[in-house]
This record gives C-alpha cells, sequence and structure tokens, in this order.
C-alpha cells in the first residue's frame, strides 16, 4: 500500500487532468467507476481489458486498500486511483475524455430527508455529461427500486433541459432486469439477492446534441 499507491494515485493540482496521460502506455479508452467499493469490478474489468485504462474513486481507505492488493496480485498496470469524492475529480477531468462510466449501488440514503446527498443529482449527472465523449456509456446498478425511480427520474429531468441527454438503452425489461455478461456480479450484488431485492442494471448512452427527450420504450416497462 505505501509503495504502491503513489504510484497509481491521482494529483488533483493540474487545473484540467487529461486522463490519458496517466496512464504509462497507450490506451484505447479510459472508463471511470464512481464508489468502487472494494475494487472487485474494477478490478474484473481491468484484468479483462488491459488497453482500457480504468480510474477508480472511492474516499474509503479500507476499499482503497483492497483495490490496490489486487492490483498488485493481478500486475494491472491500467488502472488509477482517486482517493476522494469523485466530484473533486469530475470538475477537473478533460470534458469528453471518459468513455464509459459505472455508478454500481451508491448509497442510497433511504430516509426522505437525507436524499439529497444521493449521488445521481443534477449537478452530478452534469459533471458526468461534461466528461463522458458522445456515445459513451453511462451504467448504473442498484437493488433500491427507489433509487432506481429517482435515476430514471432526474435523467429525464436532465434531458429536459436540452444541452446533452442520456438515452435508457432498455427496449424490454431483459434489458435492465438481467445482468450483462461483462457486467459482474458483486459479492454486494450476491447478498442483495440473497435477501430478497432484485438489482437493476441501467445503460444509458450519452448524446451531446441538443434535442427533446424521448420517453423510454413502453416495451422496457
Amino acid at each position: 500500500m505505501e509503495t504502491l499507491f503513489p504510484r497509481v494515485s491521482i494529483s488533483l493540482e493540474p487545473e484540467v487532468i487529461d486522463p490519458a496521460a496517466l496512464f504509462a502506455g497507450p490506451m484505447d479508452e479510459i472508463w471511470l467507476e464512481i464508489g468502487f467499493g472494494g475494487g472487485e469490478h474494477l478490478a474484473w474489468q481491468a484484468a479483462r481489458n488491459p488497453h482500457i485504462g480504468i480510474i477508480g474513486c472511492e474516499p474509503f481507505i479500507n476499499g482503497i486498500a483492497k483495490l490496490v492488493s489486487e492490483i498488485d496480485e493481478q500486475g494491472l498496470a491500467n488502472v488509477r486511483i482517486h482517493g476522494d469524492d469523485a466530484r473533486f475529480l469530475l470538475e477537473k477531468l478533460e470534458p469528453g475524455s471518459i468513455s464509459r462510466i459505472f455508478l454500481l449501488y451508491p448509497d442510497p440514503w433511504p430516509k426522505k430527508r437525507h436524499n439529497k446527498r444521493r449521488f445521481v443529482n443534477g449537478e452530478t449527472l452534469a459533471l458526468i455529461a461534461r466528461v463522458l465523449k458522445e456515445g459513451g456509456e453511462l451504467r448504473i446498478a442498484s437493488d433500491i427500486p427507489d433509487y432506481v425511480a429517482w435515476t430514471l427520474a432526474h435523467i429525464r429531468r436532465h434531458n429536459l433541459a436540452g444541452e446533452s441527454r442520456f438515452e435508457w438503452l432498455a427496449e424490454s425489461p431483459g434489458d435492465w432486469r438481467e445482468r450483462p455478461e461483462d457486467w459482474l456480479r458483486t459479492r454486494y450484488e450476491a447478498k442483495a439477492v440473497r435477501e430478497g431485492r432484485t438489482p437493476a442494471y441501467l445503460r444509458f448512452r450519452h448524446e451531446r446534441a441538443p434535442g427533446t427527450c424521448e420517453k423510454p420504450h413502453e416495451s422496457a416497462i
């Protein structure tokens, strides 16, 4: 941890951060995971996509330590870590520099008085839209139905603003109720399923061109 983490840690000193420059060699794309927890999904993606640079954001030291251990054990050269709130990094990343963003099982803050602390809101969606490439993908997973509804409502609100939009890629219920093959089932997800909670897997394509918001396909509901 003491020797490896400084080598993979991201400095926020530059005014603008070019994520491609964080890696030793050229990468085909750069992906970002917000709140990677224990890092198992991020490490799994990094191992299977060695030519993709993956940045992980996590404020908790235990999660960072677990991911650093995975980087060391698996020899992952394509991972970089921001050990703080993802918003600080999103504000500095070069616009249109990220091809895919993951937000998997964010803290649901279930009490209504705490809903304002949820990561998905108008401000963070604007930050995500700023750094995602045209055609880039946003993936969000949650096992809390209220958070899923909250997310779709805020996505729709963002789309109605007209500056950019997130197109929900679901065309049938299976597209968001069934986990895609390239989407790892984490220990957290397995626990949620054991306890009777059904995850939702939401995928959105980012469109920069202004336009009116389209409703999700009726067959996807």
